[in-house]
């Protein structure tokens, strides 16, 4: 369990508190590139950190994260002209380009300099695997771009996807990264006795930790002439799991792949999610799973993508079927991560840690904890937290069926592969 003052440190990231100040100091995912999919087209309203922004591509194809606060008279940009390089306000004209500097004040005299005084805070961006991304830290602090391996191959071996989970983005991360969970919660087939994580339910869980955040596996034991079934993770700071895709339901290889979660506080009560999943094979993903069928994250099944708002949800109880749950599958609750976000958002806005009791398979979880009141007192004494300064480039989750007596570090060749670093 936490106490209550560090159960509010790590859920707290508003401007101004020690884990929003933390958080900060990393390359944040805010949006789909496709929601500014050309120059001056119209600007969209981002929330993020507990920040309202309003982003734009400028006549030149550059990104500009601008406060939605016009700093006139605060009214929102959002209802701005996005023309000539620039996003004029409507109310008086004045017009900002990316880097906040105010280049045109209409209503002030021509002689008047006053414009050359007036500078908005302007949040540096990237783009990279379909998402763009924020820096809100220091200008003096930014760090290299955050290239995950998923970032970095053709958009033809990638999909993502993106919705609004209704809950604090600490028990979202927790959520993602326990797994001994899966043996329940995603027993999406009762009659199927064959599934790894069905056969095998207590698995045995060791962390590692990295300059990244930590590594760690889970250890199925099967029949004794099978071995054990390993699934590797990555969890990296502040809020990236990394997971394996490599060994089918029952056993057999598929193509490689990889999938994983962005869960990026929207404030401290909503949470954005990044879905992908990618292969590092020569073949492209096939359609189904670049989609990412199946998940509950498929974008128009799943997923509004213009709202962002996932079909099933709190407000019609994720289209609980009784029958399907005594028949069919565990939950009731069609989609992996749809069962996910259900129960993740049963705990209440912010789970209280303060009544929980942790158990051995809770290991990861406990780490993630420690790692992350360590980057609040890290970044606190003017030091670079774990993992914000690209030190996750070149890993790779694996998993395996390995003989019983074989250790799970025997992947490690894989899940740090030569020439990726």
């Amino acid at each position: 369990m936490l106490s209550t003052e560090n159960n509010k440190l790590i859920t707290k990231v508003g401007p101004g508190t020690p884990m929003g100040e933390a958080m900060r100091l990393y390359w944040i995912p805010i949006m789909m590139d496709f929601e500014l999919p050309h120059a001056d087209c119209d600007p969209v309203r981002v929330r993020v950190m507990g920040e309202n922004l309003v982003a734009f591509r400028d006549s030149k194809g550059r990104i500009g994260l601008l406060p939605d606060a016009c700093p006139h008279r605060r009214v929102s940009l959002y209802f701005g002209r996005n023309e000539e390089e620039g996003l004029r306000c409507v109310y008086h004209g004045w017009k900002f380009d990316v880097d906040g500097d105010c280049v045109d004040m209409p209503n002030e005299p021509v002689e008047s300099n006053f414009k050359h005084k007036v500078k908005m805070k302007a949040y540096k961006t990237w783009e990279g695997g379909n998402v763009i991304w924020a820096y809100l830290g220091p200008s003096d602090r930014v760090p290299p771009p955050p290239k995950f391996e998923w970032t970095t191959v053709p958009d033809s071996h990638r999909g993502v996807t993106k919705l609004v989970q209704t809950c604090n983005w600490v028990q979202a991360v927790e959520g993602g990264i326990d797994t001994s969970h899966s043996s329940f919660l995603h027993n999406n087939d009762l009659s199927d006795k064959t599934l790894l994580r069905s056969r095998s339910t207590a698995p045995y869980l060791e962390v590692e930790t990295t300059n990244y955040g930590y590594t760690y596996s889970s250890t199925r034991p099967l029949s004794k002439d099978e071995g054990n079934y390993i699934r590797t993770y990555h969890y990296v700071l502040p809020f990236h799991q990394i997971r394996a895709g490599q060994v089918g339901r029952s056993g057999e290889a598929v193509q490689p792949r990889s999938s994983g979660h962005c869960w990026v506080p929207i404030d401290d009560e909503n949470t954005m999610v990044f879905n992908w999943t990618f292969t590092w094979d020569e073949n492209p993903l096939n359609d189904k799973d670049k989609a990412l069928e199946g998940t509950g994250n498929e974008w128009d099944v799943d997923i509004d993508r213009t709202t962002f708002i996932a079909k099933r949800n709190k407000g019609n109880d994720w289209l609980l079927d009784r029958q399907m749950q005594r028949t069919q599958n565990f939950t009731g609750i069609v989609g992996v991560n749809t069962q996910d976000r259900a129960l993740q958002e049963t705990m209440g806005v912010i789970a209280d840690r303060t009544q929980e009791r942790l158990g051995t398979s809770d290991r990861a979880i406990i780490a993630m904890r420690k790692l992350l009141l360590e980057a609040v007192k890290v970044a606190g004494d003017g030091g670079s937290p774990k993992g914000s300064q690209g030190e996750f480039v070149g890993i790779r989750a694996i998993d395996r069926i390995l003989p019983a007596d074989q250790h799970w570090t025997a992947l490690k060749p894989e899940m740090y592969p030569v020439g990726t670093h």
